[in-house]
């Protein structure tokens, strides 16, 4: 190699690597070596101009090596053409491999090929060049070249580069690989890994050489029946039309007979006479014949290969071959039996026909047989009539449920005393009912052990009625080194069969009255959710109400309540939520149901102890949250609730915590779950919702990771995806908005308020501040007091943000912007998160940019997904492009993060479904034009509007005032704040103090 002189040199080596393919091998060069694959293999098309080119550094050696698969190999040498730049030596040993190229590249195009039987194996298939005598000068150049290959030490590469190019076509190849993987399919996977006695039999088989004989033979089973019992005859069929196959009688017995017995060959006589009209020489004697309307060309090749055929069979089946002569070579002629018992029979179609199959033999089985032997013997616990009728009762998942063990293979069914007797004769193959069925020993030999020790005494619950019905089977007994595992499987009655069908439709069942009591309206489908929690109720069934947010699950549950204290009574009942929702709870049960006595049992000053009892002695429903329920232990396990429900109840995920540990342990009539994120990360989070509702439904933890969790989240096993989702099914309602019977029911633009409460602190400094602006206003003059008072109004709403926001915190301060100091924000995370959960993007206004920064920071870290920023100071470039990004839904995204004069007019992001209103501006119209950014033409969904309201504020005071119209009017609404300021002192105490009994913290 030399240096640059108008083009650069180097030297390239070349060897055969097994199992590789061609290496290419040079020395390191300054200024060439990381660029070396670029330059060689610019113009090279086929390996992507170098791109798929395995390329390594051999530090021993100090040199270069790229790895070419056989087929690129083959491509590349036969015309390597380098860039220009590059002059490039060929080693002596790489032109000899180079010419090896040419001579296969021509050998392929020309199929100078075929299997190398010497060196074929089961596991791998072995090719070798065969080069017509008609082309002496490519013989030659082969003759010449072998010599040098081995002599460089490529002997390998003669055999090998060849049969790696063949099977780099067969994988990669369409055309190559079909052609393939049809003569496999045509022949049977073991006829291509096990040659035959005879090789062109093999060619033939493995579709390497045709056979021109026009029809071909199969070994055929026949089932007994009325005249014979088992039988073997051979069959023949057209090569060419294909169709009906004409199975051959005994020529001793005459065509058609089919029941005849074994007969001798022979010669002479009127056997002679026979044989010759058959088309059978002397010294070829078959015991069967054709049929008369057999087509006449097949006489010409019946003889010599139904002889051929029945040595083979022989020679497969040797323990069931007999000998019945010596032919002309001396050789002992063998033929098989033809008349089988019932076991031979099953010994046939288990084991026998296997061999026949990979010896090259086409076999002919019953078509019944493939599908026998898949169905497993299974237990059926058939539930007696009267369960769930209206003569018995039916109450809880531990209801012992009358049944019937019955034993059931396919659409076969007998009973327990049916079965004994028929293990008892030892049989594998059954006729039952005029269906053949196949009894595998193992299985026979497990259930009857089984059924001797646990078949009068199993007892059944409703819980293993449902998990037998709607997961298809339970085991019984785990899988052993004998057979699978043991299962059983449950045959409902009708009225089971229709009560399971409505809890599986919700649709379908009968719909409960609105109540009196309740103040509203209920959509269609929020009817359904009512009457479908009433219905599980009366069975002493929990329920997870799982219905997109938005959708209404409050007001579902509250008419629920109503419904329940109007139809039976209800008792003591309580609801633990998020810190963060329970002002908005009670503001929404305050609305709709005001006849429900609400207790919120939340804060430094609740009742405890037989206080607490007391208390809840004269309310309907208490309202605690998640924190408190693991304190409050104690109290709480002391009453009989008649309902619990967990909003967003994703909170006791986890099931090792205390806080679930101590919800589950609570005593309740009914139990229910709200949620619209059932599973968030993992299955066991289904499972630890699920055992709040219905405890023991989906069995013990270890049991549902075995049997659930590991073949889904390893595996990924469809079925046992689709059998959990039918395990599930009855006990939660899901429905989604996009669902088109909801979108039916929906409004276009929904708005509704989130209230939330103040915490300790925030309800410390809110009224610190109230106090200070009072005492103010006694000296203040007019223009001042204006300025107190429209500086207090933000100073109020910044506490109602965050503490941090008005304290001007720096976020690097431990403890500063720490989500937990204001319920808003809090609530702002949990809903963006199942915003997020469901595929859906949101729209979030602020007046503060210090706020919006911080809701952008907080989001980014808890769904961990870019979260743009829009505010005033926003250069136009970057402001387009956040747009842009925001709205192509296939870029990741859910939360867009908007000051509310920024990117409140002029912009359009119908991306997103949901808006939430962070702080509130008291003009209902600037609102109305930020939510107009996604409720706009292009918006393909209905909107969400959420408007944030903080109980006991000034946020509440104002918003009760615009929705009822009182001391406001539109006109004054929709200038500014500064009506506040006219307002008398007394006026203002009224507004801006902070109501205690609202106070949650």
């Amino acid at each position: 190699m030399r240096g640059y002189t108008g083009a650069e040199t180097i030297v390239v080596d070349g060897f055969w690597k097994e199992g590789e393919g061609i290496v290419l091998a040079a020395a390191h060069a300054a200024g060439l070596t990381i660029r070396l694959r670029r330059l060689l293999f610019a113009w090279h098309e086929a390996s992507w101009y170098g791109a798929e080119i395995e390329e390594s550094n051999n530090e021993r050696l100090k040199q270069t090596e790229m790895v070419l698969t056989p087929a690129i190999a083959m491509d590349y040498l036969s015309s390597p053409e380098p860039v220009r730049l590059l002059q490039v030596e060929w080693t002596e040993r790489l032109q000899r491999l180079s010419e090896l190229g040419v001579l296969l590249r021509q050998a392929l195009m020309n199929g100078w090929y075929t299997p190398d039987w010497s060196r074929w194996q089961p596991d791998a298939r072995a090719w070798r060049l065969e080069l017509p005598q008609g082309e002496p000068a490519t013989l030659a150049a082969w003759r010449q070249l072998v010599p040098q290959l081995e002599a460089n030490g490529d002997a390998a590469a003669v055999q090998g580069w060849l049969g790696g190019i063949v099977e780099e076509l067969i994988a990669a190849n369409p055309a190559a690989g079909e052609a393939w993987r049809g003569a496999a399919e045509a022949a049977g996977e073991s006829a291509l890994v096990m040659k035959a006695v005879d090789e062109d039999d093999w060619l033939v088989s493995i579709g390497m050489k045709q056979d021109h004989v026009p029809f071909r033979i199969a070994l055929q089973l026949l089932e007994p029946n009325e005249r014979h019992g088992w039988q073997l005859r051979p069959a023949l069929q057209d090569r060419e039309q294909g169709g009906a196959w004409f199975t051959l009688a005994f020529a001793a017995d005459g065509y058609g007979n089919g029941s005849g017995h074994d007969a001798h060959r022979g010669s002479g006589g009127d056997g002679d006479a026979e044989d010759e009209v058959n088309g059978i020489a002397d010294n070829e004697v078959s015991r069967f014949v054709l049929p008369d309307d057999a087509p006449e060309e097949w006489r010409e090749h019946f003889a010599e290969r139904l002889v051929k055929e029945e040595a083979k069979w022989a020679a497969a089946l040797a323990d069931w071959a007999k000998p019945v002569g010596v032919n002309d070579e001396g050789s002992i002629q063998s033929e098989i039996i033809t008349e089988l018992t019932d076991m031979q029979a099953w010994e046939f179609l288990e084991h026998e026909s296997v061999k026949l199959l990979a010896s090259g033999c086409s076999v002919l089985l019953p078509g019944w047989w493939e599908a026998a032997r898949s169905k497993k013997m299974k237990l059926k616990a058939k539930v007696k009539s009267s369960v769930g009728s209206g003569e018995q009762s039916m109450f809880g998942l531990e209801q012992i449920v009358d049944f019937d063990w019955k034993l059931a293979v396919g659409n076969v069914n007998m009973s327990e005393a049916e079965f004994m007797q028929l293990a008892a004769q030892n049989k594998r193959l059954m006729q039952i009912g005029g269906e053949w069925v196949h009894l595998d020993p193992g299985d026979m030999e497990r259930l009857q052990r089984w059924l001797k020790k646990n078949g009068g005494k199993k007892g059944l619950t409703m819980r293993d009625v449902f998990e037998m019905h709607l997961r298809g089977g339970t085991e019984l007994e785990p899988e052993s080194e004998i057979g699978d595992a043991l299962t059983a499987e449950v045959e409902l009655n009708e009225h089971l069969t229709a009560w399971i069908a409505k809890l599986n439709e919700s649709s379908e069942l009968p719909l409960v009255e609105i109540p009196e009591a309740f103040h509203g309206e209920l959509r269609p489908y929020q009817l359904q959710g009512v009457s479908w929690l009433a219905f599980l109720r009366r069975f002493g069934l929990g329920a997870c109400l799982s219905d997109d947010m938005g959708l209404g699950k409050t007001i579902q549950f509250t008419a629920y309540l109503l419904h329940v204290m109007a139809t039976s009574g209800l008792g003591p009942s309580l609801l633990i939520c998020p810190t963060s929702v329970i002002g908005n709870w009670e503001k929404e049960l305050e609305r709709f149901a005001p006849e429900i006595r609400v207790l919120v049992h939340y804060g430094p000053k609740r009742a405890r102890g037989e206080e607490f009892a007391a208390a809840v002695a004269e309310a309907d429903l208490v309202i605690t949250s998640y924190t408190l329920a693991p304190i409050d232990e104690e109290d709480m396990q002391r009453i009989s609730w008649d309902v619990v429900c967990l909003d967003e109840a994703q909170n006791i995920k986890n099931y090792y915590t205390k806080q679930s540990i101590s919800i589950r342990s609570l005593p309740a009539n009914h139990r229910i779950a709200l949620t619209g994120t059932p599973m968030e990360n993992r299955l066991t989070e289904l499972w630890s919702l699920y055992d709040f509702t219905n405890p023991g439904y989906l069995g013990s933890l270890n049991e549902f990771r075995k049997a659930v969790v590991l073949p889904i989240e390893k595996d990924r096993d469809a079925e046992r995806i689709a059998e959990l989702q039918r395990w599930v099914k009855p006990f939660m309602l899901r429905r989604l908005k996009k669902d088109p019977a909801i979108q039916l029911a929906l409004p276009e633009k929904n708005e509704m308020n989130t209230y939330l409460s103040l915490t300790v602190e925030q309800g410390t400094l809110y009224e610190n501040i109230v106090s200070e602006l009072m005492n103010g206003l006694e000296k203040a003059g007019g223009l001042q007091r204006r300025g107190m008072i429209l500086s207090t109004l933000t100073r109020l709403k910044q506490v109602c943000d965050h503490p941090s926001l008005l304290l001007k915190e720096d976020r690097m301060l431990p403890g500063a912007w720490d989500p937990e100091r204001s319920n808003k924000v809090l609530r702002l995370l949990e809903m963006v998160e199942e915003i997020a959960a469901e595929g859906e993007r949101c729209l979030i206004f602020t007046q503060y940019v210090e706020m919006g920064s911080t809701l952008k920071r907080l989001l980014e870290e808890r769904i961990g997904v870019q979260t743009p920023y829009l505010y005033g100071a926003v250069p136009k470039a970057e402001r387009d492009a956040m747009i842009e990004s925001f709205q192509n839904e296939a870029e990741p995204g859910c939360a867009f993060v908007l000051s509310l004069k920024a990117g409140g007019t002029g912009l359009n992001l119908t991306a997103a479904n949901h808006v939430i209103h962070f702080d509130r501006w008291w003009n209902p119209a600037v609102e109305n034009q930020a939510t107009d950014r996604a409720f706009r033409i292009g918006q393909r969904r209905n909107v969400q509007v959420h408007k944030y309201v903080t109980l006991g504020t000034l946020e509440e005071r104002i918003d009760d005032m615009i929705s009822r119209k009182q001391m406001l009017n539109d006109q004054v609404v929709s200038g500014s704040e500064n009506w506040i300021t006219e307002l008398s002192t007394d006026e203002l105490r009224e507004l801006f103090s902070l109501r205690k009994h609202r106070l949650k913290g």
